[in-house]
């Protein structure tokens, strides 16, 4: 039985809350990691302020130190998009979504790979990344004269989408460069991805980190499919809410609802947060609905920004002759909205490195 409704703001504060983006949290950059089910990370330095905008005090050598031990990576895994995970997930998580990977290599690349005999292709990418690290382009030049019959991109592309790979230090850590280089999972953590599991922890999980939600958007989150069966197979333990709309909504028993009331700190969010892609109704922090833009380059360099719990602005930091942190609103700023994004935008630049670098609202 639906016992309440849920209004936007609401979920606003719920999903808030439980990113630690109402309150910084003062726990450790690998529990936040594991309890978020990853973050996203196709930018290699964006998690880097996504955990200084949810942990007190966050330092980037923390997680700088848990890539250098292998303790967490950066793979491919939800949506088939990079996520920066803990070694546990990555083992525990590949082989259940793998199919995700596997549905978007055919949808990108059918065409390439018609005729091409793919389970030989990515034998072959396992046995060269089992030794060393490759980039996509060295895949590329090393499967096409394999195979020079063949489309060597998709060939490239057919390897790195379902063989389970790491993309390997240097990449990713603070104040270090390194290519897109990819090395199996068992190479680089000595041990091969787990028997696939079934979903149901990883929804009860994904509703513990982005609920009240519903079965739509547990599936934008994960990129799998078929999940209702798993919901109404988890229904007798799961809290259920009813959003303004009437859509059903479902939660784990603990899931803290702060008041509506409840106010929302200015929060700078990195490249292609989680916040704003893991549900299939974005409204509850994107009522305007706009598009998420995804920069290119290494990462905390821009990105979106919360203002009272919503997408109302983005960010970008220009380094060179003329630095600055330049804000880009959507709306009307008040005099205390633009005080709170000084005051926080200057952290952001001691983060960066650049704490003297002038703030401009465009």
């Amino acid at each position: 039985m639906t016992t309440s409704s849920l209004g936007r703001r609401a979920l606003n504060r719920a999903l808030l809350a439980r990113q630690q983006l109402l309150q910084r949290g003062s726990g450790s950059a690998i529990e936040l990691i594991e309890r978020l089910v990853g973050l996203q990370a196709q930018a290699p330095l964006a998690s880097y302020v996504a955990l200084w905008s949810r942990l007190e005090g966050f330092d980037p050598e923390e997680l700088s130190a848990l890539m250098r031990s292998r303790q967490v990576v950066r793979t491919s895994l939800q949506r088939a998009t990079i996520h920066l995970v803990t070694a546990a997930d990555c083992l525990q998580l590949w082989r259940l979504l793998h199919p995700v990977a596997d549905r978007g290599l055919r949808g990108a690349f059918g065409k390439q790979l018609a005729g091409v005999d793919v389970d030989a292709v990515v034998a072959y990418g396992t046995e060269l990344m089992e030794r060393k690290p490759y980039s996509r382009s060295q895949l590329k030049q090393e499967l096409g004269e394999h195979w020079p019959e063949w489309d060597a991109t998709g060939m490239a592309y057919a390897v790195s989408y379902l063989t389970g790979t790491v993309q390997v230090t240097p990449r990713g850590v603070w104040g270090e460069t390194g290519p897109a280089a990819l090395q199996t999972i068992e190479s680089w953590l000595g041990e091969s991805p787990a028997p696939a599991p079934t979903p149901d922890a990883l929804v009860l999980r994904y509703l513990a980190a982005f609920g009240p939600a519903s079965v739509a958007d547990v599936q934008m989150w994960s990129g799998l499919t078929r999940l209702r069966e798993v919901v109404d197979r988890l229904r007798p333990q799961l809290r259920l809410y009813a959003d303004e709309d009437g859509k059903e909504l479902f939660d784990v028993p603990d899931g803290p609802l702060p008041d509506p009331e409840t106010p929302a700190p200015v929060r700078f969010l990195p490249e292609f947060d989680n916040l704003l892609l893991s549900h299939a109704d974005r409204r509850r922090v994107n009522p305007s609905g706009r598009s998420v833009p995804l920069p290119p380059g290494n990462g905390a360099a821009m990105g979106t920004l919360l203002i009272d719990g919503d997408y109302e602005a983005d960010w970008r930091h220009h380094r060179g002759p003329d630095p600055s942190l330049k804000i880009n609103p959507y709306r009307p700023l008040s005099s205390d909205e633009q005080q709170a994004i000084e005051a926080e935008g200057t952290q952001l630049l001691t983060l960066i490195g650049t704490k003297d670098t002038p703030i401009v609202f465009s």
